[in-house]
């Protein structure tokens, strides 16, 4: 069974494994750890492996460790690294190009939710105003401690319109329009729809034509029904033949 190490024991091994970082290497990258997550941490730390090693802790014990391995070896340069360690930060140990390791590492960077409490990497303004979300959505900004209100979309006069009402808001819209199109001399209508139309307006004649089939299939009609009143012939008996069936 493995004996758990005591706090005291992580941060025994924590310094030695920081001060020999400190003698191996002499470039060092501080990189911003916030909302790094323990995936993407191990995915950055496989990408930089071979030349490159990512070392998190405690800016307190980071401190601490420069500071020892700074009385044991004399060596003050690593002291500056101290002002630097604020907030949530990793240190990369390099021995390749400073620039190729910063763009190996921004290689894995994604964006992550927004959260109370967390600092954003970069300004956000929400300008104030109408958000486009309905009241149901709201919700996002409630996390996020923004307030809200719902503004009503109808007013009392708007709900107590009648078709009437609308009809009549119609017919002014349209009156306007043709007074406009009056003033500009814009008098044509041009719809498919309309063509037809325009066609009989144009040319009164063709409402002759079209009627014509109509007059002639009354007429006929008409005569027919005549014809069918009239009584037909009384057909000629045996006897006014000249014989009869009994001679």
């Amino acid at each position: 069974m493995a004996v758990k190490p005591s706090k005291a024991d992580k941060k025994i091994a924590y310094d030695a494994k920081l001060c020999q970082l400190l003698d191996e290497y002499t470039q060092i990258l501080i990189a911003a750890a916030d909302n790094v997550g323990s995936n993407q941490l191990q995915n950055i730390r496989k990408g930089l492996r071979g030349d490159s090693i990512v070392l998190i802790g405690k800016n307190t014990m980071m401190k601490r460790s420069i500071r020892m391995h700074a009385e044991k070896t004399g060596n003050q340069a690593f002291l500056n690294l101290i002002p630097l360690l604020q907030g949530n930060v990793g240190l990369i140990f390099t021995k390749g190009d400073l620039k190729e390791v910063s763009e190996e590492v921004a290689k894995y960077k994604v964006g992550a939710p927004a959260r109370v409490g967390l600092v954003a990497p970069i300004d956000v303004v929400v300008p104030p105003g109408n958000t486009g979300l309905d009241p149901s959505q709201t919700s996002f900004f409630q996390v996020l401690n923004i307030p809200t209100k719902i503004n009503k979309v109808f007013s009392p006069e708007v709900l107590d319109l009648t078709e009437d009402d609308l009809i009549e808001k119609f017919a002014t819209g349209v009156s306007m329009v043709t007074a406009l199109s009056l003033a500009i001399s814009r008098n044509g209508v041009f719809l498919p729809q309309a063509d037809k139309v325009k066609e009989y307006l144009a040319d009164p004649s063709k409402f002759a034509v079209a009627s014509a089939p109509v007059a002639a299939a009354a007429g006929a009609a008409a005569a027919a029904a005549e014809e069918e009143k009239k009584p037909e012939p009384e057909e000629e008996s045996d006897d006014d033949m000249g014989f009869s069936l009994f001679d």
